[in-house]
């Protein structure tokens, strides 16, 4: 069971025709502002046999489903482990979230190994992850006018702050509020996406787009001032982490 969820997902990773090395919950129920009609975003890593590897057949190396389990929307997405770790060697911020979550479905020790690599991983170059997130998302907000996109906005800029300060991978929104910081309204904005998946933001648009600004600066300042590497140390240790899990199926 999870936490924030009343629901049973066991029966999800059972379903799956290969083993998961890890499922877990992201999204909006991750990021602290899920809404009362948000779909489920499961995240995780699945398990190739060798075969479909070596042979002439193009792998199936990532796997999407949507459908309605117990009257909720589910949106599962799978990577098979070797394509997952080739993501987290590009510094993309996403699948460490969707790694290191802690609404956790599924895990075993082999989710473990990979989550206790995670650091080796992360790079001073994740802000850029961080900020161009970000101005996709604040575009997005600009033309719909809705809380959810400028939630993801101000939610990708306070994480990036927080890892470049840090070097911890911290996704919910209201812990990242007592950490970092940020304009006072939102967990006013946090409430109402809470009563609407796509509710309107009721915001003073040049107050809201002067604070963005200012995290962009704050997030630059904190790259440029972070002690994380500008090379990860952990691809070797990853490559036999990998070799290893496949030979042992």
């Amino acid at each position: 069971m999870i936490d924030d969820l009343d629901m049973d997902l066991t029966s999800v990773v059972a379903e799956q025709r290969d083993p998961l090395l890890f499922a877990t919950v992201c999204g909006a129920h991750l990021y602290g502002f899920p809404s009362q009609d948000s779909d489920v975003d499961l995240r995780g890593v699945h398990l190739l046999p060798a075969a479909d590897l070596v042979g002439l057949r193009e792998p199936e190396e990532t796997r999407s489903r949507t459908w309605v389990h117990y009257g909720v929307e589910l949106d599962l997405v799978t990577h098979d482990l070797r394509k997952f770790v080739r993501l987290m060697l590009r510094r993309n911020g996403y699948v460490l979230e969707q790694l290191l979550s802690p609404l956790v479905v599924h895990t075993c020790e082999a989710h473990r190994e990979l989550a206790a690599l995670a650091p080796g991983v992360l790079t001073g170059h994740h802000a850029h992850h961080y900020r161009g997130f970000a101005v996709t998302q604040w575009r997005l907000f600009e033309k719909t006018g809705e809380l959810k996109p400028l939630l993801y906005t101000f939610r990708v800029l306070l994480t990036g702050i927080h890892l470049m300060r840090s070097g911890e991978v911290q996704a919910h929104l209201p812990t990242l509020l007592d950490e970092v910081g940020g304009p006072g309204y939102l967990p006013e904005l946090i409430a109402a996406k809470r009563e609407r998946e796509h509710g309107k933001a009721d915001v003073d648009h040049a107050r809201v787009e002067a604070d963005v600004e200012r995290l962009h600066t704050a997030l630059d300042e904190a790259q440029a001032g972070s002690v994380l590497p500008d090379t990860g140390a952990a691809q070797d240790a990853l490559h036999d982490l990998v070799v290893r899990l496949r030979l042992e199926g």
